[in-house]
């Protein structure tokens, strides 16, 4: 059933949000059993991007009056990376602020330490989630892709 109240931003805010809580739930989760520090941890967080995206852009889909092309279909996924990157870039941001110590054992791990601050870990978190947000778009967009072909046949 399509809705023509359906746009690319506010399904992009909706399950960028849902994808945001997710990643925060993540880290809290592994903050409290004491792995928050190992930084490799991080690429975990495509389980919980990829569901994010594939939500977004399967919603999309079945509710818009549009056909799904590739360029709608990599906005979509775009921006709800970005619209759980930047929030949780800053949520990582007041949480390097206020807890020294977490900060620190960061800098413990990661090469070029003395250049490694708060700010840095923002930008680089928000870059991350940007370019990922693309690059699995344009993936899962190729399964759609297939999905749609199969289904018209």
């Amino acid at each position: 059933m399509a809705n023509s109240n359906i746009t690319i931003e506010k399904v992009a805010l909706k399950y960028g949000f849902y994808t945001f809580a997710g990643l925060v739930g993540y880290f809290l989760i592994m903050y409290m059993v004491g792995l928050a520090h190992i930084i490799e941890l991080r690429n975990l967080n495509l389980f919980i991007m990829i569901p994010g995206l594939w939500f977004a852009l399967n919603y999309f889909k079945e509710n818009s009056n549009s056909h799904l092309n590739y360029f709608e279909g990599i906005s979509v996924g775009t921006l709800t990376a970005v619209i759980a990157a930047i929030p949780f870039s800053i949520f990582m941001f007041f949480f390097m602020i206020y807890n020294v110590d977490f900060m620190m054992r960061i800098k413990e791990t990661v090469p070029f330490s003395q250049y490694v601050n708060p700010y840095i870990i923002a930008f680089i978190i928000t870059f991350e989630g940007f370019i990922s947000g693309v690059m699995m778009s344009f993936v899962l967009m190729q399964y759609l892709k297939k999905k749609h072909e199969g289904s018209a046949a």
